[in-house]
């Protein structure tokens, strides 16, 4: 096993089919068919992403093959997502990634697709010089449905030592961009509007939770409790404060996310700082971490913004690092919605 170990990384665990293949933690290619479908619903409808998943992951790991100047026989190994995620999705990566590994004789990694997102960190490009995080570091992990806090002592090694005890950041993003009646998915909308808003305009609650813990349900009631009774005296109040509505929200998020990523670096000395997940790519909280490690002294990290949705690069590194320390799957591997 070297750096020369070619790697095919196969992503389903909500509605994007991604494939990518890196030699080491180099990438050479990194494929995305999304699904616009959900749009109509106002989030993922689990069927019809399973249907789509079958649909593109055939053409998908094609691309990336080819974009790799790859042949299928000279894949060192096939790492997959295993879990969290939706388990007809799920389903058919872990399925495919079992056919291609019989047909090839390369050995399968199964991957938790949380620990692919830190693991964004360690992409390397041809030709490019990528900072990334020194061991240990802090990891602020937050996506659509996990919000964690994890020190990070080496590339498979994860404590979990904060996360949300009900919805996660980006839950409360969208869910509350719903009650807005904002397009789907929400949270890059009201990303996109609060840079035009006064984020000091409203005030949110912001639930008090004991050490490194999250919660973030309070401050959806409180925000649904707000609009109702400003609706009530004014119909028109949420078109004519949009902007700031939005702005508000973010700053309210945001501040609950640092003020305990702020006491972990307190109680455990480590000033190396990332952060990973989808609302990574918020451009707010990118903004206020750099901001706030500049101010502390920090090493912060932000993964650039391609890599911060699903997709199969990470999954592909990530994978590189299971299969240097021997760790492979059987064939009967099954799928996880929950890890």
């Amino acid at each position: 096993m070297a750096a020369s170990d070619i790697i095919l990384g196969i992503e389903s665990s909500c509605d994007d089919t991604s494939a990518a293949v890196a030699r080491g933690t180099v990438l050479l290619s990194n494929v995305i068919a999304n699904q616009s479908v959900h749009e109509a619903y106002g989030g993922v409808v689990p069927e019809l992403a399973s249907r789509a998943h079958q649909q593109h992951i055939i053409p998908v790991v094609n691309r990336a093959l080819e974009a790799a100047q790859v042949r299928p026989h000279e894949v060192s190994a096939v790492a997959f997502t295993r879990g969290p995620g939706l388990i007809g999705s799920l389903l058919v990566g872990v399925s495919f990634a079992k056919g291609l590994a019989l047909a090839t004789g390369a050995p399968m990694v199964e991957v938790n697709h949380l620990q692919g997102h830190v693991m964004a960190h360690f992409i390397d490009e041809p030709n490019a010089l990528t900072p990334h995080p020194k061991f240990p570091f802090l990891c602020l992990l937050v996506s659509g449905g996990h919000t964690q806090l994890l020190l990070v002592a080496k590339p498979l090694a994860h404590e979990i030592i904060g996360q949300t005890i009900d919805d996660a950041a980006g839950e409360a993003f969208d869910k509350c961009a719903k009650v807005m009646e904002l397009p789907y998915p929400g949270g890059p909308v009201v990303d996109k509007l609060a840079a035009q808003g006064n984020a000091q305009r409203f005030s949110f609650a912001k639930p008090q939770m004991a050490g490194l813990d999250y919660s973030f349900s309070g401050l959806k009631t409180s925000f649904l409790y707000f609009l109702r009774d400003q609706v009530a005296q004014n119909p028109a109040f949420v078109a004519e404060n949009k902007a700031d509505l939005c702005a508000s929200l973010q700053r309210t998020i945001i501040e609950i996310l640092l003020h305990k990523l702020e006491k972990a670096v307190a109680q455990t000395g480590v000033k190396e700082v990332a952060i990973a997940g989808g609302v990574s790519a918020n451009a707010g909280l990118r903004s206020a971490v750099s901001a706030l490690g500049k101010r502390h002294g920090w090493s912060t990290y932000l993964p650039p913004l391609r890599y911060t949705t699903d997709n199969a690069a990470m999954i592909a590194v990530a994978g590189y690092f299971k299969y240097l320390s021997g760790e492979t799957a059987g064939l009967d591997v099954a799928p996880l919605a929950r890890m």
